[in-house]
C-alpha cells in the first residue's frame, strides 16, 4: 500500500448523478412512503415538493462551496473552515456515525430481503457475503464503485419510470383495469386533497425530508469527480428535479390508482400496483429491485464514510492512518474499518433488544437534520469569509445566498421540532444530546493532546 493520501478522480457526472439519485431513492420511497400518505393523504404531493424545494437549497449550498473547493471531507471540512475547527469535527463525526446506523439497516436489510427467496439459508450469511463483497469493491478503484453504483440505481429508476408509465395508462386508457380509466379523482373524492387539514401535511414534512436523506454523498464526490467544477454542477442541477419526479409522479400514480386511506394497509403500494397490472410475479420483481436498492445503499454507506474519514484524518480530526490511499487511489483503511465496524454491528443488531435498537437508529434522523443545517451554516461563513466581489464572481453560486440558507436552516428547525412533537421520535433528541456532549468531550481531550504536543 502506498503512503499517499492523494485520491484518484474518476467519478463522472454520469456516476454522480446516478449516485445522489440511488441514495435518495431508497426503501424510504418503496415502503415509507405508505406512513406519510396516511398521515396527509394526497397533500402528501405538495410536502415532497416542498421538502424537494428546501433539498435543492442543501444541495445547492454544498455546490457553491463544492465547486469553489473540492474535497473529500466535504461538509466536514467546510465546517471547519467556515465555522470553526469544533464545527468540523462534530459534523464529521455525526455523519459517520448517521452512515453506519443506516448502513446496519441497510445490510440487516438485505439479509431479509434475500431471506424471501431462500428461507433456509440463516440471514447472517447473506450479511456476511454482502459486507465482504461491497468491502472488496469499495477497495478497487473509484471507477468501478461508480460503475457499479450506476447500475444499482438504473436498476431502481427503471422500475419506478415503468411504474409511472404503466399506471398513467391505466389512469387515462384503464389498460390493465378492463378498459375502464380510473382518472384521478381519488385524489380529492375520499376526504378531499387535504384530508387530514394542512396539519396533517405539515406533520409529513418529518417523514418526507427523512427520505431525501443521502442527498448530501454529493459533496463528497467531489474530492474524486472528474472536473469537479463542471461534474458537480451538472449533477446537481439534474438531481432534484428527477428525485420530484420519482417522488411525486409516483405516489401521483398510487394514489390516483387506490383510494389513499386503502394504502399501506395490505402490503407495499409498489406490489399492489403491479398485482393491479396483472404482473403475477410482483412480489418477486419489488424483492430483486429492493435488493438491488440496498445494494445500492450499501455501496454508497462505506463510500461515504470511508471518503469522510478519509478528509478528517487529512485535517488531523481522525487517526492519520485513514488518510493513506491504496495503489488504486481508495483509502482502504476506512473501508477495512467500516466493515469490521458493519460485521460488530450486524451481531449487536441480532442481540440488542428492539427498543435500545430503536433508540440508536433514531439519531440517525437527528444526524441527518444536523449535518444539513451545518452545511447551510458553513455556506452562510464562506460568504462572509470571501467577501461581496468575490461572491460576484462564483462559479457555482447559491441563488439568494446566504439568505436562501436561512430559510433552509428555520425549516429544518421546523423539522427538528416535528421529532420533538412525536413521542417516537422524541427519543432521538435525547440521544442526539448525549452524542453531541460525547463529541464535544472527545474535542477537548483531542484538544488538550494536540496542545501538549506543541509543548
Amino acid at each position: 500500500m502506498q503512503k499517499t493520501s492523494k485520491l484518484s478522480r474518476g467519478l463522472s457526472t454520469r456516476h454522480i448523478r446516478f449516485m445522489a439519485l440511488g441514495s435518495a431513492i431508497g426503501t424510504g420511497l418503496f415502503y415509507g412512503s405508505a406512513d406519510a400518505i396516511q398521515m396527509a393523504g394526497p397533500s402528501v404531493l405538495l410536502a415532497y415538493i416542498i421538502g424537494g424545494a428546501v433539498a435543492y437549497i442543501i444541495m445547492r449550498a454544498l455546490g457553491e462551496m463544492s465547486v469553489n473547493n473540492p474535497n473529500a471531507g466535504s461538509f466536514s471540512r467546510y465546517a471547519r473552515d467556515y465555522l470553526g475547527p469544533m464545527a468540523g469535527y462534530i459534523t464529521g463525526w455525526t455523519y459517520c456515525f448517521e452512515i453506519l446506523i443506516v448502513a446496519i439497516a441497510d445490510v440487516t436489510a438485505f439479509g431479509v430481503y434475500m431471506g424471501v427467496w431462500f428461507p433456509e439459508v440463516p440471514h447472517w450469511i447473506w450479511v456476511l457475503s454482502v459486507v465482504l463483497i461491497i468491502g472488496a469493491i469499495n477497495m478497487m478503484s473509484v471507477k468501478v464503485f461508480g460503475e457499479l453504483e450506476f447500475w444499482f440505481s438504473f436498476f431502481k429508476v427503471a422500475t419506478i419510470v415503468l411504474m409511472i408509465l404503466a399506471g398513467l395508462g391505466m389512469i387515462i386508457w384503464g389498460i390493465g383495469n378492463g378498459g375502464q380509466p380510473t382518472g384521478i379523482s381519488n385524489l380529492w373524492s375520499h376526504g378531499g386533497f387535504f384530508a387530514h387539514g394542512i396539519t396533517g401535511m405539515l406533520l409529513s414534512l418529518q417523514m418526507v425530508m427523512f427520505a431525501y436523506g443521502g442527498i448530501e454523498i454529493i459533496g463528497i464526490t467531489a474530492g474524486e469527480a472528474d472536473k469537479p467544477e463542471h461534474t458537480i454542477p451538472k449533477a446537481i442541477n439534474s438531481v432534484p428535479w428527477r428525485i420530484l419526479v420519482f417522488y411525486v409522479g409516483t405516489l401521483f400514480v398510487i394514489m390516483a390508482i387506490y383510494p389513499w386511506d386503502q394504502v399501506g394497509t395490505h402490503g407495499s403500494p409498489f406490489v399492489l400496483t403491479f398485482q393491479h397490472l396483472g404482473v403475477a410475479a410482483a412480489a418477486a420483481v419489488l424483492n430483486f429491485v429492493v435488493i438491488t436498492a440496498s445494494l445500492s445503499a450499501i455501496n454508497s454507506d462505506i463510500f461515504g464514510v470511508g471518503r469522510m474519514l478519509h478528509g478528517m484524518a487529512e485535517q488531523g480530526d481522525a487517526p492519520k492512518a485513514f488518510a493513506r490511499v491504496s495503489r488504486q487511489g481508495t483509502p482502504w483503511l476506512t473501508v477495512v474499518v467500516m466493515m469490521v465496524a458493519l460485521l460488530i454491528a450486524v451481531l449487536l443488531n441480532y442481540l440488542m433488544p428492539e427498543k435500545v435498537f430503536l433508540v440508536i437508529a433514531s439519531l440517525a434522523t437527528f444526524a441527518t437534520v444536523w449535518v444539513w443545517i451545518m452545511i447551510l451554516l458553513a455556506q452562510i461563513g464562506f460568504r462572509r469569509k470571501i467577501g461581496p466581489q468575490a461572491a460576484r464572481d462564483l462559479k457555482f453560486p447559491l441563488p439568494g445566498g446566504p439568505l436562501m440558507s436561512g430559510i433552509g436552516i428555520l425549516f429544518l428547525v421546523f423539522i427538528i421540532a416535528l421529532i420533538g412533537y412525536f413521542p417516537d421520535t422524541r427519543l432521538s433528541l435525547y440521544a442526539g444530546a448525549v452524542w453531541v456532549v460525547l463529541l464535544l468531550a472527545g474535542y477537548w481531550l483531542l484538544s488538550k493532546r494536540r496542545t501538549s504536543t506543541a509543548r
